[in-house]
């Protein structure tokens, strides 16, 4: 064995094989007994030999037919086609509910976006449901897919320290993603798939009613704020979101640097840390109580 060769034990082997499966983006169970894909081959194969052996010999000894294989089939989820429809069907649901608890109930039920065969569970909105301050990010990530929960991973632990810099309690405000499944791989969405979803992002707007608007993220500024200017360009500047024509339903909106873009650019924090101090100042000249 040369310097660079070692052995493998079984355990290591398997650690290495799961890793890489995470790597790839394979780290979600889509039915909950397992399947053994060797032993299903070999059954087939077995069965297929034996149809072109003898079949008369088997009619005449009254054996039964075999079968290609015992183990239940388990169902496929069904497949949507991204279209005109989802979306309707998706403003048709948002449009519907009265509360948030009824928009979460009919989010559950929609069946237009086919990121829900992948992801582990829906993550929601999450906080004060009338708060003064609602932040919008891209999407869930493996640790929100888990918890069901957004902004709960790393990225969502400096959000927490970021608002508590300027005094606000995670509590007291209403989080939520543009999409509330986790994309396969923690890959971007497809404009597609945030067109479905944005129906609800919108309701979750129009119940919680705030007095600001962040959007964190590329992705999430272009899909709520319809620009296409760079994040770098237009983070720090104070736009508008308007859900009705009412002066009141106009609401002051800002683009901010994702926390987990911040992770791996911490020079940048210079930058969220102004966008932070001009939020601040907002919700003070907003409500003189704060946030």
């Amino acid at each position: 064995m040369s310097d660079g060769e070692r052995n493998f034990s079984e355990q290591e082997a398997v650690a290495a094989l799961l890793e890489w499966y995470s790597l790839a983006g394979v780290d979600a169970i889509l039915t909950e007994e397992p399947r053994d894909r060797f032993a299903e081959t070999k059954d087939r194969l077995r069965a297929k030999a034996e149809a072109g052996e003898a079949p008369a010999a088997r009619e005449a000894q009254g054996s039964p037919a075999p079968t290609r294989n015992d183990a239940p089939t388990p169902a496929r989820p069904q497949v949507a086609v991204p279209d005109d429809v989802a979306v309707a069907s998706a403003r048709d649901i948002a449009r519907s509910a009265a509360t948030m608890e009824a928009l979460r109930e009919g989010l559950n039920t929609f069946q237009g976006c086919n990121l829900r065969i992948t992801a582990k569970s829906v993550v929601f909105g999450d906080g004060d449901p009338h708060a003064d301050l609602m932040l919008i990010g891209e999407a869930p990530g493996r640790d929100e897919d888990i918890a069901g929960i957004p902004f709960v991973g790393r990225s969502g632990q400096l959000l927490n320290r970021m608002l508590a810099a300027i005094g606000i309690a995670r509590e007291k405000v209403w989080i939520t993603n543009t999409v509330p499944w986790r994309p396969p791989g923690n890959r971007t969405p497809t404009p597609a798939e945030t067109e479905i979803c944005l129906p609800f992002v919108a309701r979750q707007i129009e119940l919680v009613r705030p007095k600001v608007i962040v959007c964190l993220g590329s992705p999430a500024t272009k899909a709520i704020l319809r620009t296409e200017e760079g994040m770098l360009r237009i983070r720090g500047r104070w736009l508008s979101y308007s859900y009705g024509e009412k002066p009141e339903e106009t609401v002051p909106a800002i683009p901010m640097l994702h926390p987990a873009y911040l992770l791996r650019q911490p020079a940048q924090k210079k930058l969220a840390w102004r966008d932070l101090l001009a939020i601040r100042a907002k919700l003070d000249a907003l409500s003189p109580s704060g946030a």
